[in-house]
């Protein structure tokens, strides 16, 4: 078997992007306990810098997702200025509608009509934030489900998330689209109103072009093929983007790549194989670091995302598909493996050389100080978080 050009896989490798998310600067935990840590930003400001950093030292990570209401500023044409100023720029837009006490039922699903008009009106402040950032993606998901039957009609709840999704898509621009994200469990445990990639692609499906799925890849039961509906959504050009984490149990949102770095490889040759790579389908992290340090677990995660992709881009394709075709599964399966026990680390690290790059991303960090600076600098005030 013959592996591709490294200088074909260094060539792709340079046109990927990784979006790191703004909330995983900031401090969290399991629902039980948030977990502060010295020097982690005390608003959107020092977000912004922190993620300036992963950019800096990984080369692949020019844009922030924001959440609302938890990155709220008075101006945001003054933000995406400060991130252009630190060599990044504003991304996605996540909207909130799970904080609320008038969330306890549901948002956009929930039976009084008041609440889903809050809920709409949030979603509709989020792409007028889109206007001013430059941001392209209104990212979406939703909290809403019931916990016991008899609680509420499952196909009203499903009436009333179409019409308010209609809603806000009317509202979109020339550019922008609609992510929308489903997660099968949580804090639903009875019937969770966009719960798998089916309900999410018939929603996406009837809304129109500029609404598509996104995949979260530790929202699925054990066992599930991610990378089939992966497969499944390229074909039908319903596929908007990733929010990469990691998962044992449940939606553990550990970081990419943790769990079962092989599913992350496997999900990544489908991504490549089926034309996703590219800046169609957006990769962003979306997990929270509770125990270990912020900004190196961010490096690390799109340290991750780098080696999958680079293993996926290695993958013989000719010889897989004469085997395939030959129905040779022994051999099949062999270049999947040649490719996935291919150690890419000293590719990946000639590349960050031939960009101006530290070739060790991890040890750049370490040895800037900017750990130290932080810790020294952000001294008092509310620092970012859930609940600190």
């Amino acid at each position: 078997m013959v592996m591709p050009d490294p200088s074909a896989v260094k060539a792709a490798l340079t046109t990927q992007r990784i979006e790191t998310p703004s909330w995983a600067y900031g401090n969290s935990g399991t629902r039980f306990k948030v977990f502060a840590q010295a020097g982690v930003p005390r608003d959107p400001w020092e977000k912004l810098a922190d993620a300036a950093k992963v950019h800096e030292f990984t080369g692949v990570a020019p844009t922030v997702a924001l959440h609302i209401p938890w990155d709220k500023v008075e101006d945001y044409g003054k933000l995406a200025e400060f991130a252009r100023e630190h060599g990044v720029a504003l991304g996605a837009i996540n909207s909130n509608t799970f904080q609320d006490d008038d969330y306890k039922l549901g948002s956009i699903c929930h039976p009084d009509a008041a609440v889903r008009r809050k809920a709409i009106g949030h979603l509709l402040e989020c792409v007028d934030i889109m206007d001013a950032t430059g941001s392209t993606d209104l990212k979406l998901w939703f909290a809403d489900g019931t916990n016991y039957p008899g609680q509420d009609d499952i196909r009203e709840r499903q009436d009333r998330l179409a019409e308010g999704l209609a809603e806000v898509y009317q509202r979109l621009g020339d550019g922008q689209r609609m992510l929308l994200e489903y997660k099968f469990f949580e804090p639903a445990f009875y019937a969770t109103d966009v719960p798998d990639w089916g309900t999410a692609y018939a929603h996406c499906l009837k809304l129109g072009d500029k609404a598509q799925v996104v995949v979260d890849t530790g929202h699925h039961a054990p066992g599930t093929n991610i990378e089939f509906i992966v497969a499944t959504l390229l074909r039908e050009g319903k596929l908007g983007g990733f929010d990469f984490n990691s998962r044992f149990y449940a939606d553990d949102d550990l970081m990419v790549g943790a769990a079962d770095p092989f599913q992350l490889f496997r999900i990544m040759y489908e991504v490549v194989r089926g034309g996703g790579f590219g800046p169609d389908v957006a990769f962003m992290l979306d997990q929270c670091h509770n125990i270990e340090a912020k900004i190196p677990a961010i490096i690390r995660s799109v340290m991750n995302v780098q080696e999958a992709t680079a293993k996926a881009l290695l993958v013989d394709r000719e010889a897989l598909v004469a085997a395939q075709r030959s129905g040779d599964v022994l051999d099949a399966n062999a270049v999947i493996m040649d490719a996935y026990n291919t150690d890419v680390r000293p590719l990946l690290a000639s590349l960050r050389e031939e960009q101006g790059l530290d070739p060790d991303p991890m040890g750049a960090y370490r040895r800037s100080g900017w750990a130290q600076k932080i810790v020294e600098e952000r001294v008092g005030g509310q620092q970012a978080g859930w609940g600190a």
